[in-house]
């Protein structure tokens, strides 16, 4: 039997590319939480986990008919971002894949009544919500990404992320799952952001107090294990534009058992603002006695 040995969602904000001189310039004379919580990630959680397999939600990877999970044997290349390239450019990555469980995935979501296919295309587009955080924590893992479907609610990222659960444990796999993105994600006017307003780490810099109080709310449920408040309250958070409509974190949360899901988060990071967005390390690790367990 496979199994998910842990859970995070993570930020993969552009700003953990750059150099440490323009990191201070942009954060006034300090450095982004994020980077720094990336490396205790790795040492303190990650290299003790032995995964075989990481997971991917990548809320950068935008598809439309149908849900998709990467099946190639190896992702390498450089990436320049479309959006950024100042700041991403010619990243290099070299991604083991893991076909096998590509394929399960897709079999396994599909048969849970949302469309998924595997792709292995060499030239189908790798998205910086999978290099940034592959940049800073991949080791010898395989690595998977799955796509955020644009047409989807919140019903079918919790369908896909059942199935996803599914494949897991038939495949005899360890894997760890990273829903990759922000929680309240709305971006201050193109006039501030050129004039450097809102640029600062500071939670005051969020795009409005409302959004800010309501990423808040959802992570002191992460901190209690409420991961049914969290599914519930959907219809509130909507508002705020949780970044990918939170698919990254339904799909996460629903493969290691949804709302019934008990397990405790701990931050890896500040919570931090990036021109009106937040960004945030947040790890679940599995209870004793399974994801379902009190911790």
């Amino acid at each position: 039997m496979g199994e998910v040995v842990g859970a995070g969602l993570v930020s993969h904000v552009p700003t953990i590319m750059l150099p440490k001189e323009v990191r201070y310039e942009i954060y006034g004379g300090k450095d982004t939480t994020l980077i720094e919580g990336f490396k205790k990630l790795r040492s303190e959680v990650l290299d003790s986990l032995g995964a075989d397999t990481v997971i991917v939600f990548d809320t950068h990877w935008a598809t439309l008919v149908e849900f998709i999970v990467t099946s190639h044997e190896r992702r390498t290349g450089k990436y320049t971002s479309e959006e950024l390239p100042r700041g991403m450019c010619q990243v290099p990555y070299d991604l083991k894949g893991d076909p096998e469980l590509a394929e399960l995935i897709a079999a396994e979501v599909d048969a849970n009544g949302a469309r998924c296919t595997a792709n292995d295309d060499p030239y189908l587009p790798i998205n910086y919500g999978t290099v940034n955080v592959a940049h800073h924590i991949a080791k010898e893992e395989a690595w998977l990404s799955v796509g955020m479907n644009m047409a989807a609610k919140a019903s079918d990222y919790l369908k896909v992320g059942e199935g996803i659960g599914r494949a897991i444990a038939k495949s005899g796999r360890k894997v760890v799952l990273l829903a990759s993105g922000s929680m309240s994600h709305t971006f201050h006017t193109f006039q501030d952001i050129s004039n450097g307003r809102y640029e600062t780490a500071d939670p005051a810099n969020i795009f409005s107090d409302a959004a800010r109080e309501a990423d808040y709310e959802r992570l002191e449920w992460f901190k209690e294990g409420n991961h049914a408040a969290v599914i519930d309250g959907m219809p509130a958070y909507y508002p705020h534009k949780p970044e990918g409509a939170f698919g990254h974190y339904l799909m996460m949360a629903a493969a290691i058992g949804g709302r019934d899901c008990k397990a405790k988060g701990r931050q890896f990071s500040d919570y931090e603002n990036s021109v009106g967005t937040s960004q945030v390390h947040v790890w679940f690790d599995k209870p004793e006695g399974g994801w379902t367990a009190e911790a």
